[in-house]
């Protein structure tokens, strides 16, 4: 067995082809794992069927050894802790069922390159909820995603020139039930996510029409908590943002300014919590409320900024503390 340094421990069954490599079978015993660029010299251009599966069996092939510094004697291999996996930009095939069974896996990096991605890519990642997804070119991928995952996802998209965009997909869920007197099954759409999930034409994001589906989605049945991280995520990183969806994110987050505060305090997100106090001038009791959290949390940063934003807005000495 070949041993290559890396950034990562991997255990790799690889097959050359004409134009790369190909990884058969790829097991990692680390939480966060990037795949190689490269190996054998070739660029890796396709992951196999099954490639990163647990329960996958042995398949031929060369076997490569990626090494990143000691592995314990007990470490557990076999993808099963795996959490957040980095995909390299030369990959251009994902085959059938590729990370079938990654039941840990949480975050998924790209590069908006791979331009087929087969069945069952996805089967039971239930935990598959964040896309970080870089584009060389306007591709594919996240239409893909969108439309095989129907949970909530927290997509971030970089584009050629750095620009970045972060977004919400709402959750929804199709259901099919049996209706016996007419001997057919009723499809039912539960859950305001779906325009979002399907808000792609020829497979590209319009922004724009991502946008326009915020009243929509505000009139249907739908998670406040959302609703929120949605707003705040689009103020945040405006790109192709017009002056109405601006207001109309900004009045929702001004009428529910607490719970904004709430909710960049829950994902400890510094600049979001700033970006609040500057856009909302959150109201006296607001401030004290999140400070009160801020200090449950032990977030010491956010306590700090909260803090100075009281005492900039509301100095002591303004109010009578007591009576004589």
């Amino acid at each position: 067995m070949e041993t290559v340094s890396g950034v990562n421990n991997w255990r790799l069954i690889v097959r050359r082809e004409a134009d790369g490599v190909v990884i058969v079978r790829a097991s990692t015993c680390d939480a966060r794992a990037a795949l190689p660029e490269t190996l054998l010299g070739l660029p890796v251009t396709a992951l196999g069927d099954h490639a990163l599966s647990p329960s996958a069996g042995e398949a031929p092939g060369d076997r490569i050894r990626v090494a990143c510094g000691p592995v314990p004697d007990d470490a557990e291999w076999g993808n099963r802790r795996l959490e957040e996996l980095a995909l390299p930009p030369s990959l251009r095939r994902v085959g059938d069922y590729a990370l079938f069974n990654c039941s840990g896996l949480k975050t998924l990096c790209l590069y908006d390159s791979v331009r087929y991605w087969g069945g069952g890519v996805l089967m039971n990642c239930r935990l598959l909820d964040t896309l970080r997804i870089t584009q060389a070119e306007e591709g594919e991928a996240l239409a893909y995603f969108a439309g095989e995952l129907s949970r909530e996802l927290d997509v971030t998209v970089t584009g050629p020139e750095g620009e970045t965009v972060r977004l919400l997909f709402p959750e929804y869920a199709e259901q099919y039930e049996e209706n016996c007197p007419a001997h057919h099954f009723d499809y039912n759409i539960q859950g305001a996510g779906y325009p979002y999930h399907h808000c792609f034409r020829s497979k590209r994001l319009d922004l724009r029409e991502y946008d326009k589906l915020w009243p929509g989605f505000l009139a249907m049945e739908h998670d406040p908590e959302a609703a929120i991280r949605l707003a705040l995520r689009r103020l945040r990183y405006p790109r192709e943002l017009t002056e109405r969806a601006r207001k109309d994110y900004l009045a929702y987050l001004q009428g529910h300014a607490g719970e904004a505060l709430e909710a960049a305090l829950a994902e400890r997100d510094g600049p979001g919590l700033r970006f609040l106090l500057d856009s909302l001038s959150p109201d006296q009791e607001v401030l004290s409320a999140a400070l009160a959290l801020a200090r449950a949390g032990e977030d010491t940063g956010a306590v700090a900024v909260l803090l100075e934003e009281r005492r900039r807005r509301f100095p002591a000495g303004r109010e009578k503390a007591f009576d004589l």
